[in-house]
């Protein structure tokens, strides 16, 4: 398994009848088909646009519809069966205004706390209340630890989640492990590997405690898998274990530049520092909670 990679790695469940998403943002619907012959993925990307004046971070609630073909007539008519809220990259810091890492785009540390308020409270007037919110990882940047204020930061982003009238199931991204290690966060309340859901008589869907991944099943026949996407990486832990050296290694073989966050001259770019990897045992988990879904024909989101 390659260091960065996020596509084509498992076998995707069957589903056993179409089924569709309404995403809703900024006042705005679009509606989806997807046959599921075979599997289907949704991958939400909540981007980031930045303007002259401010910054967006997407925050969008997705509807998911009943599963029973229907003629193109009926399709906005129809009642969602259960809804819920995606964001990432808040990325959060009580800092002045900046740069990306390239220093193409301009970042709103400060405001992008404004825009999660606004996220908040569009999740709690929908008429369909989310039943959770997938937060995506990045929720406050790596310049807080430059700053020394990574757990004010981060104290500031969890009290305004506390606004939220749903549960938030949150993913780690790099800037998490810019800030803190992998096992600070695993006492944190980043981690809500609480709100897994217990299949009774399959233990080998339990994840291991080596990697910050789980499962749950917000309405009867979905399940959603959190995937922990730095389980192979250099940061976050210490340089003594196992996985760092793996990582390190792996890396070295495909960068060879100093500068381990520079694809400069990579054929394969996602070889870099700031990316991250799923370990054989994580994989061989997920596998498992696929085949049960797959024979319980459950459908499946994976986030990540």
């Amino acid at each position: 398994m390659s260091l960065g990679d996020r596509a084509s790695f498992c076998p995707a469940p069957r589903l056993p009848a179409p089924f569709r998403f309404s995403r809703k943002s900024s006042g705005t619907a679009l509606s989806a088909s997807l046959d599921g012959v075979t599997a289907a993925f949704l991958v939400v990307r909540a981007a980031l646009v930045s303007q002259p004046a401010r910054r967006f971070i997407l925050g969008i609630c997705l509807e998911v519809m009943d599963d029973e073909p229907k003629p193109a007539t009926q399709l906005h008519n129809s009642e969602p069966l259960f809804s819920f809220g995606v964001i990432a990259d808040i990325q959060y810091a009580d800092l002045e205004d900046g740069y990306n890492f390239q220093r193409s785009r301009r970042r709103y540390y400060r405001h992008s706390l404004l825009h999660l308020q606004g996220a908040i409270e569009e999740w709690n007037r929908e008429s369909t209340s989310p039943c959770c919110v997938l937060q995506l990882g990045d929720l406050v940047d790596g310049y807080n630890a430059q700053h020394n204020t990574s757990e004010t930061s981060l104290g500031h982003v969890l009290s305004t989640f506390q606004m939220l009238q749903a549960p938030v199931h949150h993913v780690w991204g790099n800037h998490e492990f810019y800030n803190f290690s992998r096992d600070y966060l695993g006492n944190s309340k980043l981690n809500t590997k609480f709100l897994q859901d217990q299949i009774a008589h399959h233990p080998e869907t339990t994840p291991s405690d080596n990697y910050y991944a789980y499962h749950f099943v917000p309405f009867p026949k979905f399940r959603f898998i959190l995937l922990d996407g730095y389980d192979l990486s250099v940061l976050g832990v210490e340089q003594s274990s196992l996985k760092y050296q793996q990582s390190l290694k792996m890396l070295k073989e495909h960068n060879p530049n100093t500068e381990l966050n520079s694809p400069k001259g990579l054929s394969k770019p996602h070889f870099v520092k700031f990316n991250g990897g799923f370990s054989q045992e994580q994989l061989n988990w997920l596998n498992e909670v696929l085949t049960f879904s797959d024979k319980n024909q459950e459908k499946v989101v994976i986030a990540s």
